[in-house]
């Protein structure tokens, strides 16, 4: 019989980190001990110290940000199947949170050529483009950048009447079932994304790059979602062939 592998020092710094995390001594969002700090604490080398750091990286405990420090992960607000498609005002529902949006821009445009392309629709096609904030009990979880085509509006559509979920519109009001999403992810560190009063701590993202059809194949949204690191989380069921 294979013995088993000899516990490390590392080992033994990264047993103990994690109880502390789970019982509530370094809460979601704080700073853990500086390398120093836990050298002292463990009386252990610095290598140890990283050794253990990185496995509670690795583990998706704890968050390192270069020449800053080494942070507890939050919690996700919200679990959701990357294979589902459905509304995001629901994945919060059934999270037990209230799902809310925050509009920064509503406004009819032309797209532009790298649109039309991923779109696959005429170049002169005019569009509802849609910023939003994305919340759930009021933290932010998303934000997205949506574009419609504006032939699926009514004729007396004015962007102030797009409100709430973008999903609940097409099912309310156009009457219109998205039934297919065709996406691609890209994980994503950029200060350029997030706007308002969270805007310096969302940096990095999951994005969903995806394309929403009827099941007929129509053309309803394109979107680009940046689900906030930590705080949407995506579970994948996979099966053998």
């Amino acid at each position: 019989m294979m013995a088993a592998p000899r516990k490390t020092l590392a080992d033994d710094i990264v047993r103990r980190l994690k109880d502390d995390i789970h019982a509530g001594t370094y809460p979601p969002g704080s700073r853990l001990p500086t390398e120093a700090e836990l050298c002292a604490q463990f009386g252990v080398s610095r290598p140890t110290v990283r050794a253990a750091v990185k496995e509670l990286d690795v583990l998706g405990l704890s968050q390192t940000r270069h020449g800053v420090g080494t942070f507890v992960r939050s919690r996700p607000s919200v679990t959701d199947g990357l294979e589902r498609m459905g509304s995001i005002s629901e994945s919060i529902r059934a999270s037990g949170k209230k799902p809310g949006h925050d509009y920064a821009r509503r406004a009819l445009r032309q797209v532009t050529p790298d649109e039309a392309e991923r779109m696959g629709v005429p170049a002169d096609t005019e569009v509802l483009e849609l910023r939003r904030r994305i919340t759930a009990d009021d933290l932010v979880v998303a934000y997205s950048y949506d574009m419609i085509p504006s032939r699926l509006l009514p004729a007396d559509f004015a962007p102030e009447d797009m409100n709430g979920s973008m999903f609940d519109y097409f099912e309310t009001t156009l009457g219109l079932h998205p039934t297919l999403g065709i996406a691609q992810v890209h994980a994503v560190d950029s200060a350029h994304i997030a706007w308002g009063a969270e805007a310096a701590r969302h940096r990095l993202f999951i994005l969903l790059d995806q394309l929403h059809y009827t099941a007929e194949h129509e053309l309803l949204a394109y979107s680009r979602t940046y689900f906030v690191e930590g705080a949407y989380a995506f579970a994948i069921v996979r099966r053998s062939a």
